[in-house]
């Protein structure tokens, strides 16, 4: 957790007066333990939120400014209420600006202006949703602030919408709502299309979740991205034939697949279908084995997750696959795979805390060998959503 008294002075510092007014919000990171490229597919997800993120210092003032600052960046701004449209040279300060402009739009336009401080513990770049952990701490903060009811789902579509709409990032929900709904110690099982969602027990004991960055930069992401969206929907229509109604892959089990695969004709579009229709069965699994608490189980299914995003849908990248097989061969280590939309990006392992040093060390060594990269690694717990710290 970032160090509260050291920002109430930097707060201080840049806006004047006393503490008495600064209130505090913190809004985690997130992870996707397995379920990767499910969502669109009207499949499930298991996000988690971390103990990390972004924290928030605001305070109301009297000449309705919104001033922006933060920790991470050098540029700060300031603006009047009327006048969040987006700004290419505003940066970062974008993000907070999406979520006042449709907070406006919605009629819970600010009653006063604001000082904003953020302070964001989160990597950039590192897929672990450091923009939703903004826009969600933001509209949590305003919303108390400013007395208005608070709703964790409406604050998540609300963030997404802001994504969307205003930064102009096609992003799905399963950031912003793993952000807002989080809880210690629980992952999410997550219906992206109906939002329909529980919080399922992830005890780890003596095992940490080890984050790795590849550093890899990401060359293919929306291409290719746009490219897979469109073999999922080549095998809906395919599949058609026998199942009139189907819509969306997720509607399939993994036995009627099975049975009728058969009818795909294009044998790339066979094997995207056939990565969806397993990963969300093992999701399905995955909540059956942690209520069994069998983490090696669980160790297993992350693995066959990996291989399938490797020879079946084709994500992942050199630099990943690299980091899971290196992980695979520490003693202590249960499970490994990409995380995110590959081609770069992060991986989540499951470690046991006695092996957490030899993993960074091996695991970084061999990497930086055969990649030439320079690999960063975060060890993690399960966190709770938005909230305000007192």
């Amino acid at each position: 957790m970032a160090d509260l008294r050291a920002l109430r002075k930097k707060f201080i510092d840049l806006y004047g007066g006393t503490e008495v007014d600064i209130t505090v919000f913190h809004a985690p990171g997130r992870v996707n333990l397995i379920g990767e490229h499910t969502d669109y597919n009207g499949g499930y997800v298991f996000p988690a939120a971390l103990t990390f993120g972004t924290t928030l210092l605001l305070r109301a003032n009297e000449d309705r400014q919104v001033r922006f600052a933060s920790t991470n960046f050098e540029s700060r701004g300031s603006r009047p209420l009327e006048d969040m449209i987006y700004r290419q040279e505003d940066d970062w300060m974008n993000y907070p600006k999406g979520i006042i402009a449709l907070l406006q739009k919605k009629g819970q336009g600010l009653q006063s202006g604001y000082d904003l401080l953020f302070h964001g513990e989160i990597p950039n770049g590192a897929g672990l949703s450091s923009s939703a952990s903004i826009e969600v701490v933001t509209a949590y903060g305003l919303l108390q602030a400013e007395g208005h009811p608070i709703d964790r789902v409406e604050i998540a579509l609300l963030s997404q919408q802001a994504e969307n709409e205003y930064m102009g990032v096609n992003c799905g929900i399963m950031d912003q709502f793993a952000v807002a709904n989080g809880r210690e110690d629980h992952a999410i099982l997550l219906m992206c299309d109906t939002l329909d969602y529980r919080h399922v027990p992830f005890l780890s004991g003596s095992y940490k979740l080890v984050i790795g960055n590849t550093n890899k930069r990401r060359g293919l992401v929306d291409s290719a991205y746009n490219e897979r969206r469109s073999q999922c929907e080549q095998a809906v229509k395919d599949l058609q034939v026998r199942f009139p109604d189907l819509a969306l892959l997720g509607q399939l089990s993994l036995e009627q697949f099975e049975a009728n695969k058969d009818v795909i004709t294009d044998e790339t579009v066979r094997r995207r279908a056939q990565h969806v229709v397993e990963e969300i069965d093992r999701v399905l699994r995955s909540i059956d084995v942690l209520q069994a608490n069998d983490l090696e189980a669980f160790g297993k299914l992350m693995i066959g997750s990996h291989e399938s995003l490797r020879d079946l849908y084709e994500v992942t990248c050199r630099e990943l696959d690299v980091m899971v097989e290196e992980a695979l061969k520490v003693p202590g280590v249960l499970g490994s795979r990409m995380t995110g939309a590959g081609f770069g990006g992060c991986t989540v392992s499951l470690v046991h805390e006695d092996s957490i040093d030899r993993f960074r060390e091996e695991v970084g060594r061999v990497y930086t060998e055969k990649t030439g990269l320079k690999a960063d690694f975060y060890v993690c717990s399960i966190g709770d959503g938005v909230n305000e710290v007192k």
